[in-house]
């Protein structure tokens, strides 16, 4: 996989190992923009970044409007609801009226897969996938990665299973994809309805019960994603919760576990759990902002380190 970059972040299939590792190893300088007294670098001065949510994220979009102004870029933020948007403007149009801003970059969230793909096609500007769809969330799994390298180190034949519902999550698609690059083991749990046939062939494995989770150095649990589901994947909540919840004596001692968030608590995650010392969902949290701004710094200054994106 080539290491070199084209304009945009669409996919972790767009990324090597080499290039997750450049822009992990630019996030920890970052880290220490953070702790100064002013936390800004030049970077990217008299230069604009638009954010464009057709969802609500706050932790993605206030992360990337925090990450953005660190580097000292002005910031336009969209949001679908009370603008033009909600008018019903087409998305084509909505991003050729942002391009008469002349945006160096685009950050667009959006329900619908391929839409981060078609706004690449339709801009001068480097556009980042924030999330579309149930396809790819490519930056969620960089900051991932970035977490986990921090607390262990070199992640070459760490064993990290993902569990809950995996057919609506972007996530976990990015997550895998990554993590098989930073030479990992994947193994994807959850219920039979929750995972997609053809998963494995990412190359990970697919278990239907928790019986063998003790095998995991990290266990990675996805929010049940509601708002995607039209039909009953499952009999009930509660009962999900009785066979998939990860809970405090449910980890082994020395399993980390991990959340994307938001967290339903008391559904995929129990109150103990998350309050653990294992956890490391705070953590991901605070690897957001270093990451994003590694991210469009690497796409709008940096040399190359992405797959050019056909």
């Amino acid at each position: 996989m080539s290491a070199s970059l084209g304009k945009h972040l669409i996919s972790i299939e767009d990324l090597g190992r080499a290039g997750i590792e450049r822009i992990l190893d630019r996030a920890e300088s970052f880290v220490e923009v953070a702790g100064r007294e002013i936390k800004k670098v030049p970077a990217l001065r008299g230069r604009t970044v638009v954010n464009l949510f057709y969802e609500a994220s706050t932790r993605t979009s206030s992360s990337f409007e925090l990450a953005a102004k660190r580097l000292s870029a002005d910031v336009v933020s969209v949001r679908s609801a009370g603008s033009s948007i909600d008018k019903g403007e087409s998305l084509k149009d909505t991003v050729q009226t942002l391009s008469a801003y002349d945006p160096a970059a685009i950050v667009i969230r959006s329900p619908h897969v391929g839409a981060a793909q078609l706004v690449a096609g339709w801009t001068p500007a480097s556009v980042i996938n924030a999330g579309d769809g149930k396809h790819e969330h490519p930056t969620q799994a960089l900051l991932d990665v970035f977490t986990l390298r921090r607390r262990i180190g070199d992640l070459e034949g760490t064993n990290i299973w993902i569990v809950g519902d995996v057919l609506h999550s972007r996530v976990a698609r990015s997550n895998i994809l990554a993590l098989k690059r930073m030479g990992a083991s994947v193994t994807v749990c959850g219920p039979p309805t929750l995972i997609p046939r053809e998963i494995e062939a990412l190359g990970c494995e697919a278990t239907a019960t928790l019986d063998r989770r003790h095998e995991a150095d990290v266990v990675y649990v996805l929010r049940m994603q509601r708002e995607r589901m039209h039909e009953s994947y499952v009999p009930s909540l509660r009962e999900y919760a009785q066979r998939y919840q990860i809970t405090a004596s449910r980890l082994r001692p020395g399993q980390l576990l991990m959340h994307p968030g938001p967290v339903n608590r008391g559904i995929e995650l129990s109150a103990d759990a998350i309050d653990s010392p294992q956890a490391l969902i705070g953590e991901q949290v605070k690897a957001g902002v270093a990451v994003r701004m590694a991210v469009l710094y690497e796409l709008l200054v940096g040399s190359p380190v992405l797959a050019a994106v056909a």
